[in-house]
């Protein structure tokens, strides 16, 4: 776990109120793919529980695992009683009980690859269900992006984090489906996009970009001089594209 994946301890606060949660269309989609019932999930990385709470108000039994003491913590005020929760890195985490879902929401990234797709075998039911959604957040407009990119440039060339096979932006399968076509554990890889727009104020998109990992990484100074030339070139409202890319693929049996 890298220390960048630890970063957003510190902000837990407005990860919670600046990030957007997740729409009931996503448990849809991963529980008609499941083809029964889901009973029980557990979950990588759950930071302040934004996906926690799509699945565990709708009776799944949701294990939430997260390395950050904050970012639990910030959780567990926010979660329904039927939530277990574990402050773990997902390769802490030992094989013993074993899940109908295992998922990661804008998480997975911060996995180590070695032994990534046997450890969340291990952790699933045969025929059980492995997703990992999310996506950046983008400005729609795009005078508005280009204001944003000119006004962070002194202090940050990107925000993004790159995909970690090195799977092109354009490709018809994106990571980390690419790695789940590639593993011997996983079969009925698929990919889906749920599209979403929001309108959002300039002061909560920028304290949204205060989530950022990019941004947390720099130093405090510079930080703020961004947000704050970010700020300047803003109109009141921004509309962004929060589109979630959805991976879904099952456990081969006999595994």
């Amino acid at each position: 776990m890298s220390g960048r994946a630890l970063s957003f301890g510190a902000v837990a606060e407005a990860y919670e109120r600046f990030r957007p949660g997740y729409p009931v269309e996503l448990y849809d989609m991963v529980t008609t793919y499941a083809g029964r019932p889901v009973r029980t999930a557990l979950e990588i990385g759950a930071g302040t529980g934004k996906a926690t709470r799509l699945f565990a108000r709708r009776g799944v039994t949701v294990t939430a695992t997260e390395p950050d003491g904050a970012m639990l913590a910030e959780l567990r005020r926010h979660v329904p009683a039927n939530v277990r929760t574990v402050q773990a890195a997902f390769e802490d985490l030992r094989p013993g009980e074993s899940y109908g879902l295992v998922y990661a929401a804008a998480a997975l990234h911060w996995t180590r690859s070695e032994g990534r797709w046997s450890r969340v075998a291990g952790l699933l039911e045969p025929g059980g269900v492995f997703a990992s959604f999310g996506g950046p957040i983008q400005l729609a407009d795009p005078a508005v992006e280009e204001a944003v990119r000119a006004a962070r440039a002194p202090f940050l060339e990107s925000d993004e984090v790159p995909s970690p096979d090195g799977t092109p932006p354009g490709h018809h399968m994106q990571w980390p489906g690419t790695e789940l076509q590639r593993s011997e554990w996983f079969a009925d890889v698929r990919q889906s996009v749920i599209e979403r727009r929001m309108t959002m104020s300039a002061h909560d998109y920028v304290g949204l970009l205060s989530t950022v990992s990019a941004y947390l990484e720099l130093p405090p100074s510079a930080r703020e001089q961004a947000y704050r030339r970010i700020m300047q070139v803003l109109p009141e409202a921004v509309e962004v594209a929060a589109d979630i890319t959805v991976h879904l693929a099952r456990r081969r049996r006999g595994w």
